[in-house]
């Protein structure tokens, strides 16, 4: 597994511990560094950016979901796949170096894992909409 995909993966962690404990952002980043990055893990500054990231612009982020995801409240999505398509979007708002179709990829290999047979569909459509996000880097 690349140090990329488990930075995705932690990031996802952080995430879905924030929305679901209700943690703040800097207990969470502690209790990760303290047990998931221990002797400083390549993959932690990748990971940090993401999870810091998203929750810094989760408001402009979940805009886009619920923009896009026809017929799907935000709250009523599964906390995964919320999180996973949170983080997608922000990648692809803020890393003009990985090509899209990249993320949306590993969105969807971090979905079977983590979340149901089904969840690699639905996050593939929701990010294929917004394929446009790229060219609005006012984050």
């Amino acid at each position: 597994m690349s140090t990329r995909r488990k930075s995705r993966e932690c990031s996802l962690k952080m995430l879905y511990t924030v929305d679901n404990c209700k943690l703040s952002v800097e207990s969470v980043c502690k209790f990760f560094d303290d047990r998931y990055f221990p002797n400083g893990k390549v993959y932690k500054a990748f990971a940090m950016n993401l999870f810091k990231g998203v929750c810094k612009n989760k408001e402009k982020i979940d805009s886009f979901i619920n923009q896009y995801a026809k017929n799907w409240e935000l709250d009523r999505m599964p906390a995964v796949d919320r999180n996973i398509i949170r983080l997608a979007i922000y990648e692809i708002m803020v890393d003009k170096d990985t090509p899209i179709s990249v993320i949306i990829d590993e969105a969807i290999e971090i979905s079977k894992k983590y979340s149901t047979k089904d969840s690699g569909k639905f996050i593939n459509g929701i990010l294929d909409k917004l394929k446009f996000v790229r060219t609005h880097r006012d984050l």
